[in-house]
C-alpha cells in the first residue's frame, strides 16, 4: 500500500462519520417535524370513532367524585334526611339515578319533629315539598354527577337562599344511572325528569330550569320540547353556557390547525355526532332567562353568553342596513341607539356587569361576574340573588 493511501484512508473514514452524523441529524429534524403532525392527525382520527367521541363530548368516564355513594349524601355535606336518592326510568328502558333535595324553610319544619330527624324524606314528604316550595330542575355538566363538590355548593344555596327545592339528577351513563349518552338520550333525561315532578303535582310555573354547562345545551333542547307542547317553566337559567357545542370545539385550541385549512371546519362538522344547539332554541324561550357567565371562564368564553343574549335582543332592534334594503333599514349608529334606550346596564364594584331588558315574551337578563371560573359560576350569591329577583324565589317570592 502506498504512503499516499494510507494517508487518504483516515481522512476517508472522517468524511463517512461525518456524514452519517449529519445524515442522523438531517432525519431527527424531520421526525421532530413530521412525528408531531402525525400524531396529531391520529389523534384526531380516532376522535371520529364514536366511542371516543362520545367520551370526549361528555367525559361520563370519569365518574367524578371517584367512590362516590350516592345513598349517603349527608359524605358530602348535604343535611341529614334532607335529601332523597331515587331512581326512575326513561320511556328507553334507561334507569336513572337522582337526588331530590328540600327547600330548606321546609326542611327546617321536619326537623322540628324528633321522629323525622335524619329520615330521608318519603313520596309523601316530596309531594309536599313540592307543593310548597317552587323546585330546581338542575342539569349539571360534562365529567361529574350530582355529587360534584361545586354542585353541592350550588344546592346548598339554592335550598337555603332562593327557598326551592331542587331536583338534580345524573343523565343515562353518567354516575350509577344505566344506558349511553348523547345528545337525543340526555334531552330525552331531562325531560323524562321533568315528568318526574309533574307527576308528583309540580305545575310548570313552580319549576326553574337550571343548567351549568353541558346542562344548558340540554336546557336548552328541553325548552324548545316543551314549547312544542305550549309549555313553559317558571324560568331558566343558564350558566356558563355555550351557543353551539360545535362552535365551542371549533374554537378549541386543539383545532387551531384545523380551522387554518380550507376544508377543515367542513370536515370536522361532517364528523360530529353530538350538537346541542342553544342559539337555534333560543326562539322558543318563553320564560324568564337568566345567563350567567365569568368573564374569565377559561373553559368556555364568556362571548357564548354574549351571542346568545343578542340572539334574544335581535328581535327588538332595527334591521341591519344593506347594500340590498331600502333606506328604511337601520344604520349601526341607530341600532346602537336603540340597544341603549332598551338594555339596561348595571356595573357593580367588584362583582361585574349586568345587563338586563324586557325580552320579546319574557324578561332576559345577563350577568357577567369577574368570579366564579367555570364551575363555580353558581355558587356567587350575586348570581343568585338575580335569579331569586328575575324568577321570584326566595325573599321576593312572598313580595309579589
Amino acid at each position: 500500500m502506498s504512503e499516499q493511501a494510507i494517508k487518504q484512508r483516515p481522512e476517508s473514514l472522517l468524511r463517512r462519520i461525518f456524514s452519517c452524523i449529519f445524515r442522523l441529524l438531517y432525519f431527527a429534524f424531520l421526525a421532530l417535524l413530521i412525528i408531531p403532525e402525525l400524531l396529531y392527525l391520529a389523534l384526531l382520527s380516532l376522535l371520529t370513532i364514536p366511542t371516543l367521541q362520545r367520551q370526549a363530548v361528555f367525559q361520563h368516564g370519569l365518574k367524578l367524585p371517584l367512590f362516590a355513594n350516592f345513598d349517603k349524601p349527608e359524605k358530602y355535606g348535604l343535611a341529614p334526611g334532607k335529601v332523597a336518592n331515587v331512581h326512575f326510568t326513561t320511556l328507553d328502558n334507561c334507569v336513572l339515578a337522582a337526588w331530590f333535595i328540600l327547600a330548606d324553610p321546609f326542611f327546617q319544619g321536619l326537623r322540628a319533629s324528633p321522629t323525622e330527624r335524619g329520615t330521608p324524606p318519603t313520596e309523601t314528604v316530596i309531594r309536599n315539598a313540592i307543593k310548597a316550595h317552587p323546585t330546581i330542575l338542575f342539569l349539571h355538566g360534562s365529567g361529574g354527577s350530582r355529587a360534584i363538590s361545586w354542585d353541592i355548593a350550588a344546592y346548598a344555596s339554592f335550598t337555603s337562599r332562593l327557598h326551592a327545592n331542587v331536583f338534580a339528577f345524573d343523565y343515562r351513563g353518567f354516575a350509577d344511572s344505566t344506558g349511553v349518552p348523547s345528545s337525543d338520550g340526555l334531552t330525552l333525561d331531562a325531560y323524562e325528569a321533568w315528568k318526574w315532578l309533574v307527576e308528583r303535582g309540580a305545575k310548570p310555573g313552580d319549576i326553574v330550569l337550571v343548567g351549568h354547562s353541558l346542562g344548558t345545551g340540554v336546557a336548552a333542547q328541553l325548552v324548545r320540547r316543551l314549547a312544542a307542547e305550549g309549555v313553559a317553566p317558571r324560568g331558566v337559567a343558564l350558566l356558563a353556557p355555550f351557543s353551539r357545542y360545535g362552535q365551542l370545539v371549533e374554537a378549541s385550541a386543539i383545532m387551531w390547525p384545523v380551522r387554518h385549512l380550507p376544508w377543515g371546519i367542513r370536515l370536522l362538522r361532517r364528523c360530529m355526532r353530538h350538537e346541542f344547539d342553544t342559539l337555534g332554541a333560543i326562539g322558543d324561550f318563553r320564560a324568564p332567562t337568566l345567563l350567567a357567565h365569568c368573564r374569565f371562564d377559561a373553559n368556555v368564553s364568556h362571548t357564548h353568553s354574549r351571542t346568545l343574549f343578542n340572539a334574544m335582543l335581535e328581535p327588538l332592534l332595527p334591521a341591519v342596513a344593506t347594500k340590498t334594503t331600502n333606506s328604511q333599514d337601520a344604520t349601526a349608529e341607530e341600532r346602537n341607539a336603540r340597544r341603549r334606550e332598551i338594555v339596561r346596564t348595571t356595573d357593580i364594584p367588584n362583582f361585574g356587569v349586568i345587563e338586563e331588558f324586557a325580552g320579546l315574551h319574557a324578561p332576559v337578563v345577563y350577568v357577567e361576574t369577574l368570579w366564579g371560573a367555570h364551575c363555580w359560576i353558581g355558587s356567587q350569591e350575586g348570581v343568585q340573588d338575580e335569579m331569586a329577583k328575575l324568577f321570584h324565589l326566595g325573599w321576593h317570592r312572598h313580595q309579589t
